[in-house]
């Protein structure tokens, strides 16, 4: 025995030898046996790698590879002695407020450091809810949210936001975007509907190419099914939630959705289809039942139909604690909720905080047979297959070269670009023979009204900064209001009221008026919405405007919300903004005639509420105020 292999041999360490080229690219050496170490060698292929590592692997590592833990609890010694499959960042969970991408890189880099000085050295997945664009990271590049992309019918936009993302995500250092939702939403109630691209299957599966964006683009010949991920500019990307969570019953987040498999398969399921083609890498089971049985622990739905059939060699992850919300009709039965939900097919646990509890319960699991080994090295298998197409033991540090991607001009000018195609013109003019817009550029006078009018915050919606979203001026971007008065000529004037009342206004003194209202930002359960009215009092603001002055509304929200009648009749012209994100100038663009509009509505938009539930989709396309598809244009 070589003094080297000695040395490895008595320490008990790691079982194989790197020169110090950095990311330890160069293959030099042997295990104390004198075999291979295959694992750690790039030049073999991807299964026999897997098959090595996984031959090595105690129990107790195996299941720290399918355990996924919050930032807040990754201390140096779990992430080393429990070899932790994966970290992530819930909403708002940041090293530090404002922190860049920078910082961020100096954290996972961190915590990588941790892992690979685990045993085995097997290097960690980091991930992050970067759903439209790195979203948590200041300065980022704040891409519109899905429904909005839903509205330009663009796959080839989908695809460069994708890849767009991938690169300010893998700037912060963090390997795993969870992301796309290709959920289809069928009742606008529903708390998640803005993470949609659309109620029609057919438009959601076109606009899946944004998984081959920030994945990369598979070669002719990839093997169906399986994973891949191009290179150190490319994340891993994750589909989810599957399935049905956007076809509960009323919309209500986490509920169940009754529909026979046969339904289920052709709206919700068909989606996956286009993902799984593609090589995306990992899927997220939902929350949400499918007739009355939650997906978590739904054996035929995870493994027979999404593995088995579909042929999925990824890994299927758990959506945030959703072993806890499995307990819920069990009490507080946690081992029946790891034992039925691992049995079904879940393969990394996004455990969170309680990851003590979660491996001890699992170990015993295993060792009294009532989850069998096959199981635990079939999702162990999926993991390792994943971290080695993404490149993490050749490359398992951040690449800082990619810094000056993060809110550069080139990614801020295709958030301006999606958000100009995503603009849907639903009325433009009370006279059809004369159009209110494009407005005129070099008006003497002007007003700026609402609440949405100059707040980024509102403008971006949840996922951003914050799990739910907040107000104010929270990354760095371009406001409605910022984007007016870049718009507009030397000569304009441009007053700027938030709630302007009718007292205060002088028909005489402007030209138009411009007043963007809509929806405050919200996530899952807690935007759930039963009325669908224009939150802020904002009929009333947009009244007291329009009783005086003619008036463009822009309304900021992701999904269709009540339009009554009269208020209608009172303005000129109506603008669905969407969630635009950080890019308010790609409205202006529009408005003011530089371009013409493109978008179509991804949703029907409803008269009243009442008419969601007299349809088995969940939308009355009977008598709609205005159809799927529609929109109005210059020309």
């Amino acid at each position: 025995m070589s003094a080297l292999s000695k040395e490895l041999h008595d320490t008990n360490t790691i079982l194989c030898y790197y020169s110090k080229t950095p990311q330890f690219t160069k293959f030099e050496a042997l295990n104390p046996e004198g075999m291979a170490c295959v694992y750690k060698n790039p030049n073999e292929p991807i299964e026999a790698r897997v098959k090595d590592l996984l031959s090595r692997m105690t129990l107790m590592e195996k299941i720290g590879q399918m355990t996924q833990i919050e930032r807040s609890v990754a201390t140096p010694s779990v992430l080393r002695d429990l070899s932790i499959g994966s970290i992530l960042s819930s909403g708002g969970s940041a090293p530090f407020e404002n922190a860049r991408s920078s910082d961020w890189a100096e954290m996972v880099d961190g915590f990588q450091k941790s892992a690979l000085r685990s045993r085995l050295g097997i290097p960690l997945i980091y991930g992050i809810d970067a759903v439209h664009g790195n979203n948590s990271v200041y300065g980022a590049t704040i891409f519109p949210h899905n429904v909005s992309l839903g509205a330009t019918r663009d796959s080839d936009l989908a695809q460069r936001i994708g890849a767009a993302t991938a690169l300010e995500v893998k700037a912060s250092g963090i390997h795993y975007n969870f992301a796309p939702c290709v959920a289809v939403c069928k009742d606008p109630r529903w708390g998640r509907c803005y993470e949609c691209y659309s109620e029609d299957p057919e438009i959601v599966r076109n606009m899946t190419s944004i998984v081959s964006g920030l994945q990369g683009q598979p070669p002719q010949g990839h093997k169906h099914g399986y994973p891949f991920v191009a290179g150190r500019n490319n994340v891993i990307a994750c589909a989810k939630h599957f399935v049905g969570d956007g076809g509960t019953h009323k919309g209500v987040n986490e509920g169940n959705t009754i529909l026979p498999y046969e339904d289920l398969e052709r709206i919700h399921m068909a989606p996956y289809l286009d993902c799984i083609s593609q090589g995306v890498s990992t899927i997220m089971a939902s929350y949400s039942s499918w007739n009355g049985c939650q997906i978590h622990a739904d054996r035929f739905l995870l493994t027979e139909i999404l593995k088995d059939k579909l042929g999925f060699k990824g890994f299927v992850i758990s959506d945030w604690e959703g072993l806890d919300r499995l307990c819920k009709p069990h009490g507080s039965n946690y081992r029946y909720c790891i034992y039925a939900s691992i049995n079904a097919g879940i393969d990394m646990v996004m455990v969170a905080l309680r990851f003590n509890i979660f491996i001890k319960e699992m170990t015993s699991l295993v060792k009294s047979g009532e989850i069998p080994m096959s199981r635990i090295d079939d999702a162990v298998e999926r993991i390792l297959r994943v971290k080695f197409a993404a490149g993490l033991f050749e490359f398992p540090l951040s690449d800082r070269s990619l810094l000056d991607t993060v809110g550069c001009k080139p990614h801020r000018d295709l958030a301006r670009e999606a958000v100009r195609k995503s603009l849907v013109l639903l009325k433009n003019g009370k006279d059809l023979s004369k159009p209110f817009l494009p407005l005129n550029r070099n008006a003497k006078r002007i007003l700026v009204a609402g609440t949405h009018a100059d707040d980024l915050g509102y403008q971006c919606g949840g996922w951003t900064k914050t799990w739910y979203g907040c107000s104010g001026r929270i990354t760095v971007g371009t406001t409605i209001l910022d984007a007016v008065k870049e718009a507009v000529g030397v000569e304009t004037e441009v007053i700027y009221e938030t709630r302007p009342s009718k007292g205060t206004i002088d028909r005489n003194e402007f030209s138009f008026a411009i007043v963007a209202v809509g929806e405050a930002p919200y996530a899952e359960t807690l935007g759930d919405n039963s009325d669908l009215t224009i939150p802020f009092n904002g009929a009333n603001i947009i009244s007291s405007v329009a009783d005086k002055i003619p008036t463009l509304v822009i309304l900021i929200s992701g999904r269709p919300l009540v339009l009554e009648p009269w208020l209608l009749e009172k303005i000129d012209a109506l603008v669905a903004a969407w969630l635009p994100g950080s890019e308010g100038e790609g409205i202006t663009d529009v408005i003011f005639g530089s371009h013409d509009f493109k978008g179509k509505l991804p949703m029907t938009w409803f008269r009243r509420v009442e008419q969601i539930d007299q349809s088995s989709d969940g939308v009355n396309s009977s008598d709609p105020l205005f159809p799927l598809g529609f929109g109005l244009t210059y020309n």
